[in-house]
C-alpha cells in the first residue's frame, strides 16, 4: 500500500526513502573523498549533522511531507531497537561502568537545567513581555510549556503525561510541540557541529577523557581482531539478530503494556505503560546479554556497522520532521523556549567546567534529556559507534525521571506565571 502526501510535491514515502538514501550515500561517499574540498569541507562541518540538516530542507522547501511521513515512525520502532541491539552486540560492560560518576553527574544536571530553566524563562520573559507567556485556562502558556518540559527529560512519552496532567488546550499543545522539535534539533545540531571540536571543548575544560578513549579504542581493537569477510550468512544472521529481537521486544511490548494498563495504572508515571519504552529497554537487555555470548564475533562480520547503518537512516528521518520556516511562525514563544534551553546549556557548561567532565558527557547527558532515547544513542555514536551503549543507558533514567521532574517543572511554572 502507497502511503500519499497531497501537500508535498514528493507524494509517496517509497520515494522519499530513496531520496534520503541517495543523500545519505552522497555524504558517506563525499566524506571519505580524497578530494582537497571535501578534506577541508568536512574538517569543519561534521558528516553527521549534514546526515541531519540537508533532510530538514526537504521539508522546508516542500519537497518531501516530513510532519506526516511514517518514516520516522518506522526508524524509531524498527530500525532503532535492531540498531541497539547490534550496537551493544559487542559491547564491553565493564568498561562502560569504569567511565566513572562524571556521565550521571552531567546527565542529572541537564535534569536539573530543564527543570529551573522552564520557570526561569517564564520570569525572564513576564520581566520583558508579561503577553507572551499569559493566557487563561486550557490557553494558559505555562500549560503548554509542561509539554515541552516532559518532552526534554524523557521524551514522547512523558510529554504525552504532562498533556493528560497539565490539560492545555490542543490549539497551545500543537504549537509548543513545533516549538520543543525546532529549539531541541537546533540544540542537536550545536552538539554535532561540538563532535569535532571535541578535543578542543576538551582541553578548555581541563577534562581527561582517557576512559572515554580507552573504552573506543577497545572495542575498535575488538572489531580488527575478530575481523573477517562477511559471508551472506553471516549478514543474514546478523539481520536476524538485530530485527529478530526487535520483533521478540514488540512481540513482549504488546503483552506487557495491556497487562500494566488493566493492573497497574499507576505506573504509567514512570512511562512503564508506553510501549516504545519497553522496546529501547527489552532491545537493549537482550544486545547487553548476548555481548556475554559467542554472537558476540558477529561484530568482525559486520554487526555494528550494520547498526551504524540504522542510526543514520533514523538521523535523516529525525531532520526530515525539522521545517525552519517554522520557527518564524511563533517567534515569541520560540524565545522563550531558547532562554529555556539556553540555562540548561548554561547548567551543563558550568557544572562540567567545575568537575572537568569530557565533552562527550556533556553532549550524551544533555541529549539522554533533551531527546531520550531515540537521540541519546545518535550523538554517543557520533563519537564512535561503539559508545552508543552509553546514550541508551542514560536516556534509560530519563524516562524513569522524566514524569516526576516535569510535573515538578510544572508546579513552579504555574506558580511564577503572571
Amino acid at each position: 500500500m502507497q502511503i500519499v502526501h497531497a501537500s508535498a510535491l514528493i507524494q509517496n514515502d517509497a520515494v522519499t526513502l530513496g531520496l534520503l538514501l541517495l543523500l545519505l550515500a552522497g555524504i558517506f561517499y563525499t566524506s571519505n573523498s580524497s578530494n582537497p574540498f571535501f578534506k577541508r569541507f568536512y574538517s569543519v562541518i561534521p558528516m553527521l549533522l549534514l546526515c541531519y540538516f540537508l533532510p530538514s530542507l526537504l521539508t522546508t522547501f516542500g519537497i518531501v511531507d516530513g510532519e506526516n511521513s511514517q518514516l520516522y515512525f518506522v526508524a524509531s520502532r524498527y530500525l532503532l531497537p535492531a540498531s541497539l541491539v547490534l550496537l551493544t552486540l559487542s559491547i564491553d560492560l565493564k568498561e562502560v561502568f569504569k567511565l566513572g560518576s562524571k556521565a550521571l553527574i552531567m546527565f542529572v544536571t541537564g535534569t536539573f537545567g530543564v527543570i529551573i530553566g522552564g520557570p526561569l524563562a517564564i520570569l525572564i520573559t513576564s520581566a520583558i513581555n508579561p503577553d507572551l507567556i499569559g493566557g487563561a485556562g486550557p490557553d494558559a502558556v505555562w500549560r503548554g510549556m509542561t509539554t515541552i518540559a516532559g518532552s526534554w527529560i524523557g521524551g514522547g512519552a512523558n510529554q504525552a503525561a504532562m498533556y493528560e496532567i497539565f490539560e492545555p488546550s490542543d490549539r497551545l499543545y500543537s504549537i509548543m510541540i513545533t516549538v520543543d522539535v525546532l529549539v531541541a534539533e537546533v540544540w542537536m545540531a550545536i552538539l554535532l557541529i561540538g563532535v569535532g571540536k571535541a578535543k578542543q571543548i576538551d582541553k578548555f575544560f581541563k577534562a581527561d577523557a582517557s576512559s572515554v578513549d580507552h573504552l573506543q579504542k577497545k572495542m575498535h581493537d575488538f572489531s580488527l581482531k575478530t575481523a573477517r569477510i562477511p559471508s551472506t550468512t553471516d549478514l543474514m544472521v546478523i539481520l536476524a539478530i538485530g530485527l529478530g529481537i526487535t520483533g521478540f521486544a514488540h512481540f513482549v511490548a504488546d503483552a506487557i503494556v495491556p497487562y500494566i494498563e488493566i493492573h497497574a495504572p499507576s505506573l504509567n508515571k514512570f512511562s512503564l505503560t508506553s510501549r516504545f519504552f519497553w522496546l529501547i529497554i527489552l532491545s537493549t537487555t537482550i544486545g547487553i546479554g548476548l555481548s556475554f555470548t559467542k554472537l558476540r564475533n558477529y561484530e568482525g562480520a559486520g554487526a555494528s556497522k550494520i547498526g551504524t547503518i540504522f542510526i543514520y537512516v533514523l538521523v535523516a528521518t529525525i531532520g526530515m520532521k525539522m521545517d525552519i520556516t517554522k520557527i518564524f511562525d511563533n517567534i515569541g514563544l520560540f524565545a522563550v523556549g531558547g532562554i529555556w534551553m539556553l540555562i540548561h546549556v548554561l547548567l551543563l557548561l558550568i557544572v562540567g567546567k567545575l568537575i572537568r567532565a569530557p565533552y562527550f558527557f556533556l553532549a550524551v547527558g544533555s541529549k539522554a534529556n533533551i531527546g531520550g532515547a531515540a537521540s541519546a544513542p545518535v550523538v554517543a555514536a557520533a563519537f564512535h559507534p561503539s559508545l552508543a551503549p552509553v546514550g541508551v543507558l542514560l536516556a534509560v533514567l530519563g524516562y524513569a525521571m522524566g514524569t516526576y521532574g516535569a510535573w515538578m517543572c510544572g508546579l513552579i511554572m504555574q506558580a511564577v506565571a503572571p
